[in-house]
């Protein structure tokens, strides 16, 4: 995996550096934003690591103006701007995960192996996570012995979530990539469709026992690691 970090502080690019090395992946530093935007576009990458407060031009810039210009590179930012608002910002612009400095070279690691493994298994039939198997082929989730057809928006939404355990999703990133649409602050479509896989999975689950997908209160939702069971 080809990763292309873009960070000015060059301290913390060597540190970076050497924890994605030392996992397995071949690493290209540049260190502002207006270099990072062309190397992002004309770069072989698989995957960028982006810093926000940069020279030339800065992070959020650069992922928003490679977006527009058609740029699908997962990108992780990894900066000091760790406050929620920054971090909802660089979800809705299109980062596929946000790590705040001072950080774990283990925890950025293991965000992009994930995030490997979501682009490794995009053409898989079959998804399985926490008890909870999705099939491409018979458009069903299985679920601790439930068998439940789903609709394709309802199948796709749920695809989503699972590519990427844990992370949590805005809603507007959720209209972008299951619906391909703008986001309309006015429109709770999501919530409708979550609410509509819940009562589907729900219904039939052993007492107590909640589908696990996990609404985060004024950011979005995410497809929970372990079932959440009430007391």
């Amino acid at each position: 995996m080809k990763i292309l970090l873009i960070e000015d502080e060059i301290k913390i690019a060597e540190f970076t550096i050497l924890a994605l090395s030392a996992a397995g992946f071949t690493v290209s530093h540049v260190s502002n934003g207006a270099a990072g935007l062309a190397a992002m576009l004309d770069g072989d990458y698989d995957l960028v690591v982006l810093d926000v407060m940069l020279p030339a031009l800065d992070g959020f810039e650069v992922l928003k103006k490679a977006r527009e210009l058609g740029n699908k590179i997962p990108v992780v930012f990894l900066t000091a701007k760790g406050e929620l608002p920054y971090r909802l910002k660089g979800f809705e612009i299109g980062g596929d995960d946000y790590i705040s400095k001072p950080f774990f070279a283990e925890e950025l690691v293991a965000r992009v192996r994930a995030i490997k493994a979501r682009i490794n298994n995009d053409n898989v039939d079959e998804i399985t996570i926490n008890q909870v198997c999705l099939n491409k082929v018979s458009s069903r989730v299985f679920w601790r012995g439930i068998s439940t057809p789903l609709s394709q928006r309802e199948f796709s939404l749920i695809e989503f979530l699972m590519r990427s355990p844990g992370h949590i999703f805005s809603r507007k990133q959720i209209l972008q990539h299951v619906w391909a649409i703008s986001f309309n602050p006015e429109t709770n479509v999501v919530d409708v469709y979550i609410q509509r896989i819940r009562k589907k999975l729900n219904r039939n689950s052993p007492s107590g026992i909640e589908f696990p997908i996990e609404t985060i209160r004024g950011v979005g939702y995410r497809f929970r690691l372990e079932s959440k069971v009430e007391q």
